[in-house]
Order: C-alpha cells, then structure tokens, then sequence
C-alpha cells in the first residue's frame, strides 16, 4: 500500500473489497499522469481535442444529457440527529444513507480503475488548509481535482505527516442513472458518498461537498468560517492593500465582481483575485479574520462570458482548460452564447447545432482552469497566513428596496443582513417573475447544519476575533419604473468599493437611515458616470412602508428555524422595525 497512514491504507483496502476495480491507481499529480489520462480519455471518447492553436492543451467533455447540474434534491445531511440536518438540507440517519450507498457502490467498479486521489483544500503548508482523499472510477473527476486542489503526492505528504484526520469522499458514477443517484454527507464522520453522476459538484468532492458542506460543519467545531464568498485584494493608487470577501447566490455578479477591472477614472487602482467561490476565514492572533482560498482552480458558468462582461475570465480560456456542455465551432474551438459573434456548428449534445432545438452550449455548461491562468491573480493566494479580511459584502438581485449600497450598524446587524440576503427569480428559473427567495450568507445549499445555530456561529465570533471587518450589502440589479437597470454595474461597482474602502478608513461620514448608513450626497464618486442626480437618489431611497413588509417577511422566514435563530438577530430586527415606525 502507497501510503503510511494506516487508516488511510485501511478504507482504500475497504472500499476497494466493496467497489472490485480492477485496477488500483493512487494519483501523484505528476505532469506524465496528466498526459497518460488526457490520452486516455482521448482514445475513449471522453474527452474530445478542441483547436490546439487557438486553445492548445483545452480539451470538451459532455455530459450525459441527464446529468448536467448538481442534484440538490437527492444531495442529504446524515446527522444522528434529524434537528441538527435543519429545516434548510434533505436528512437521512446515518446507518440508512450507509446502507442505501454500499448497495450501491457493491461491484460497481468492476471492469474500470479505482483512482485514489489525495488532496489538499488550500496551500499545502498552511495551517488553515484542510485535506480530503477522494476515491472514483472517473478519469474526468482526476483531472478536475489537478486544477481544483492541491492534488497528488505532497497532499499525501501532509495527510501522512499530521497523521489524523481527512475527509473521506467516496465517488462513482455508477451507471448515470437518475432514479440511481445520491450524495450523502456525514459531518460527524468526515465522510462523503456520492453515486450515479459525473457531472460537477456531485462528483468533485473536494468542491461544494467537502469545501462547504463538510467545512461548515469543521468550522463551526473549530472557531472558523467556511464560506461560499469571492474573495479580492485592492490597492490604491498609495499602494495601500485591502481584501474583501462576498457572498452572492447565483445569477448576481460574483466572478465578475471576483476579476473586476477598475474603469478608466481609477488609473492607478489595482483589483486581484484570491478566489471566485470559497472563502475560509479564521480569527487570527491581531484579532482580525485571515482568509484562504481553500480551491486552486475556477469551475464557472461559461454563457455570458465575454469580453465584454468578464475579460479577465475570457483571457484565461484558451489554454490548459477543461470544458464541459459547450458547444464547438466549424475550427474547433469552443463557444457558448454571449461569447462572440462565431457561428457554432456542434451544440453540447453533439448534433449539428439548430437553434430550434435550444441554446448551442448548456446554460449550465463550464469551464475548469487553474487560479493562477487568471490575468489578475494575486500571489497572495498561496500565502499560508491567507489575507486579511477589511469587509465582508452580501448581495442579491432585488429589482426595488434594496439600495446600492448599505452598511450594517454593528457586527450582529451585519448577520441579520448576511442571513435574509434574497433575490428575485426569473421567468426563465421558474416561470415566474419576482418572487423573492432568502437564500442566506448564498449558503442555502452548502451549509451542512441547522441555519439558526449558523446564524449564531456567526454571532459567536465576536467572542473569538476583536477587530472584525465591517459588513455592507450591495445590489447592483435595481430598476427604474420603465424595468431598466438604474446602475451600470460592471467596472463602475468599483465606484461602490471605494466607498467601502473609505468607511473602513474613516475617511467619510454616512447618512444613517432606519436600515443602515448609506453614502452621504457626493461621497460616491460618479464622475464622468452617466446618471443623473434623480437616479442616484432613487438608488439609495428607503421606501419605509417596503421595508415594513419586509420586516415582517423576514420575521416569517426566520420563524421557519424556530429557537436556534439568536436571540441577538431577533433583536436587530426588532431595531430595524422601531426605526421604520
């Protein structure tokens, strides 16, 4: 056995009585091994060249057609106790999931190859890393773990030197059958099993199931933070450097705002990416929250990228990236909507592209890269203290109420703010318009316990960091009554970051409303911006009878959680009602 660990040896041996492979490979990381499995799945049609002139070293997978988007509906919580899964995850008992997954994964190996694939969560000499070792019969999951993680040898090197524990994440894609497909998560035992996908989160273990689910739950036992937040470094023109960390749920601008490219009045300010997605956060010694990007890789939405909306993710594309549901153009190369004006021939099924028959890449198709392909990648991301955190940002898409920009009265306000964070759905998600969906600190899939005893984990770190960053909220989505979006977005949220950045110094007063302290007239810069006086007022007008409604509304989505939501929450709510009166 390759490895000194003796638990490590012992579940390898375990799941490999269980799965019967007839191969067992323990991956290494190793430039040749990426060669070996590139043309491996060449010869077997898993994955398919695109032009190596224009996107040398990219390579196209497609999905099975029903297996195209992670399955929250089947993805489970497996607590001892039901309580403690929440009313915000699927529970399952522990012995039931068990069973219910060890039928599934008997033979299922049997005729392919067990890859062991060690793995480290963050830089493999930091103490706030974490690692997880994830056996699978895909060759596809191998290869996105090497631009995922810190994957191979030296991962092993750290799990065998610290000689505890590691996430233990169980994968096989089993025969790609929806009524056969599940993925379990047991907090307590620091394990993961998921069955009958190859597609994504469901099959990356390392990503939302271990990153997220499993690390929320480290988190909470540890005294940290594991969050689904961006997170960027800001110089200015002084040289001075911030980091700020936010959380969006889906459709809100969260990698744009991760490679966000200041406009041509900000010459000499400097935006870089530590991470687009998650975000570890750990009080540290000076009181403050340091941070990691505990991923080494991207794996974002690919419609809409261009270079128009994101050119710094555009720019990392065209080479030693994996593709997968896009759909190909008459010379090979990849494409998506939004992406150019080319014409693609091929849609993500692989037939001749008609547009009758819907979009030519899956809306849900991807790109998966390494960090450092990004052009504004920051060297900090491999720094093993991590950055320190200045401030924290939620957003969400609200059409009305929500103002540009808002700052929390204190830390607690600062959760009630992360917590009922919502976003309007569109036709196109659910047939209807507008209707408002909480999806709290955007972690409503990815947080692995009971959101009120969440909420008070967030509460509780003011017991363990003094100097915590102040918390804004921003909505880049309101609209003017004609429906048209009243704020640029884009470069110009560099505008709203800056304001940010001279709260935290002190260097501008608020205007304090019932709801939170927004931009005094004239502190946000718009110069040579397209807006009107009217506009800008109506992007931070609180309509009081609105938020009375949404008081109330929020009092409604917090009873859902009962008496584990912090009495410290209730209270900022009760504030915030007093205020509006």
């Amino acid at each position: 056995m390759p490895t000194t660990h003796p638990e490590l040896a012992r579940w390898v041996d375990e799941v490999a009585r269980l799965t019967r492979p007839d191969i067992i490979h323990w991956c290494t990381g190793s430039p040749e091994e990426a060669d070996a499995l590139t043309r491996l799945m060449l010869e077997k049609g898993e994955f398919i060249e695109l032009n190596q002139e224009t996107h040398p070293g990219c390579y196209l997978h497609r999905s099975d057609p029903q297996d195209v988007a992670r399955v929250e509906h089947l993805t489970f919580i497996c607590t001892p106790e039901k309580e403690d899964a929440g009313p915000n995850n699927h529970w399952m008992a522990p012995d039931e999931a068990h069973a219910k997954m060890d039928a599934l994964f008997d033979g299922c190996m049997q005729g392919r190859t067990m890859y062991v694939i060690p793995y480290c969560m963050g830089p493999i000499d930091s103490p706030l890393s974490r690692c997880g070792v994830e056996i699978t019969d895909s060759p596809y999951v191998v290869q996105n773990m090497r631009l995922m993680t810190r994957m191979g040898t030296p991962a092993l090197r750290r799990i065998e030197a610290e000689n505890g524990d590691f996430v233990k994440g169980l994968h096989s894609i089993g025969e790609l059958d929806p009524e056969r497909r599940f993925i379990m998560h047991f907090p307590e035992e620091l394990t993961i099993k998921s069955y009958g996908s190859g597609y994504g989160g469901n099959a990356l273990l390392g990503k939302k199931c271990h990153a997220l689910r499993i690390a929320s739950h480290q988190a909470r036992n540890e005294g940290w933070l594991a969050e689904h937040m961006l997170i960027l470094g800001l110089e200015s023109p002084e040289g001075k450097q911030y980091h700020i960390a936010a959380a969006f749920p889906s459709a809100c601008g969260k990698t744009n705002l991760a490679m966000l490219i200041p406009p041509q009045e900000y010459k000499g300010w400097k935006i870089t990416t530590v991470g687009d997605d998650i975000c570890w956060m750990r009080p540290g010694e000076d009181g403050r929250l340091w941070a990691i990007n505990p991923e080494a890789g991207f794996f974002g939405v690919t419609p809409g990228t261009s270079a128009t909306t994101n050119p710094n993710a555009l720019a990392m594309l065209d080479k030693d990236a994996i593709f997968t549901n896009v759909a190909v153009t008459a010379d090979n190369q990849p494409w998506w909507e939004g992406k150019d004006d080319q014409v693609p021939v091929t849609d993500w099924k692989g037939q001749p592209y008609n547009p009758d028959n819907g979009p030519a890449a899956h809306p849900n198709s991807r790109f998966t890269v390494a960090l450092k392909r990004c052009p504004s990648y920051s060297e900090k991301a491999e720094d093993p203290q991590g950055v320190p955190i200045d401030a924290i940002i939620f957003g969400g898409r609200r059409a009305t109420l929500v103002p540009l920009v808002n700052e929390a009265r204190n830390w607690n306000h600062g959760v009630l703010m992360g917590a009922t964070v919502a976003s309007e759905t569109t036709a196109a998600a659910t047939g209807k318009v507008g209707v408002v969906r909480r999806d709290p600190m955007a972690m409503k899939p990815f947080c692995g316990y009971h959101f009120g005893d969440y909420f008070q984990h967030w509460v509780n770190m003011q017991e363990k960091a003094k100097n915590l960053p102040k918390v804004f909220t921003v909505n880049w989505f309101r609209k003017d009554t004609d429906g048209r979006f009243m704020w640029p977005g884009f470069g110009d949220n560099m505008r709203v970051l800056e304001w940010i950045i001279k709260r935290i110094e002190g260097q501008v007063e608020a205007e304090s409303t019932p709801i939170g302290f927004m931009p005094k007239t004239g502190d946000l810069n718009t110069d040579d911006l397209d807006i009107d006086a009217d506009t800008l007022a109506a992007l931070f007008t609180v309509d009081s009878e609105g938020w009375r409604q949404e008081v109330a509304d929020i009092d409604d989505f917090l009873a859902e959680y009962g008496d584990r939501v912090p009495e410290e929450i209730r209270v900022e709510l009760e504030t915030t009602r007093q205020k509006l009166a």
